[in-house]
C-alpha cells in the first residue's frame, strides 16, 4: 500500500462521498476533501459537504477549515495542504483517498502541477474593472497568453492568465508539472 493513494472524482452529489467512506473503511483510509468550496467554513449549502454522522465513520481532511473572511484558497494551497496530509497519512499505514469535484485540484494533486507567478492584488482589481472584450485584447496583445476559446470568454479566467504572465519572470513550460513519488488510482463517477 506503501505510495498508492486512490482519487475518488466526479460532480456533486454523485455518490463520491459514500464511496470513499466505503472504501477507507475497508481499506484503512483517511479521506482528504478535494472540493474548492467545501475547504471553507460556512459554506453549507449546494457543497454536499460529508454530514456530521459519515465524519464520525472515517477521518476527513482539509474539510471546512478556511475562512472565506480572511483567506481565498487556491489550488497552490491545497496541492501542498494535501501533500502534507498524504505524507501524514501514510506514515501511519493507512491509504489516502483523495475525493473531490474540483478538477483543478484533483489535478494539480496527481500531475503534480507547478503554478507559475504569484497572486498581484493591486493588479486583479485594475484588471477586474476592465470589460471582457479590454481583457481579451490585452490576451491577443501578449503571445504568451494562450487560452482555450471557453477561457477566452471568460472574465475571471482572463484576468488569471494575465496576472500570472504579468508576474510570471520564467517560461511556462517550465512550470507545467513535477512527478510525484505517488501512484494513483483514479476513480471517476458518472451520473
Amino acid at each position: 500500500m506503501k505510495n498508492k493513494i486512490i482519487v475518488i472524482l466526479g460532480p456533486t452529489a454523485s455518490g463520491k462521498t459514500g464511496w470513499g467512506i466505503k472504501l477507507a473503511q475497508k481499506f484503512k483510509g483517511e479521506i482528504i476533501c478535494a472540493d474548492s468550496r467545501t475547504v471553507y467554513k460556512y459554506f453549507n449549502l449546494a457543497t454536499a459537504k460529508p454530514t456530521k454522522k459519515e465524519m464520525q465513520k472515517v477521518p476527513h481532511h482539509l474539510l471546512d477549515f478556511v475562512d472565506p473572511r480572511k483567506k481565498v484558497y487556491t489550488a497552490t494551497d491545497f496541492q501542498r495542504d494535501a501533500l502534507k496530509k498524504i505524507k501524514d497519512i501514510l506514515k501511519k499505514n493507512r491509504l489516502p483517498i483523495i475525493v473531490g469535484g474540483s478538477a483543478l485540484y484533483i489535478y494539480a494533486l496527481t500531475r503534480g502541477y507547478r503554478f507559475p507567478g504569484q497572486s498581484d492584488t493591486k493588479l486583479r482589481r485594475e484588471l477586474e474593472s476592465r470589460s471582457l472584450a479590454e481583457l481579451q485584447a490585452i490576451a491577443k496583445k501578449n503571445k504568451k497568453i494562450s487560452l482555450n476559446s471557453s477561457d477566452f470568454q471568460n472574465k475571471r479566467r482572463l484576468i488569471r492568465a494575465i496576472e500570472v504572465f504579468e508576474n510570471c519572470k520564467f517560461k511556462i513550460k517550465n512550470f507545467r508539472s513535477s512527478p510525484l513519488p505517488y501512484q494513483f488510482l483514479k476513480i471517476g463517477i458518472d451520473l
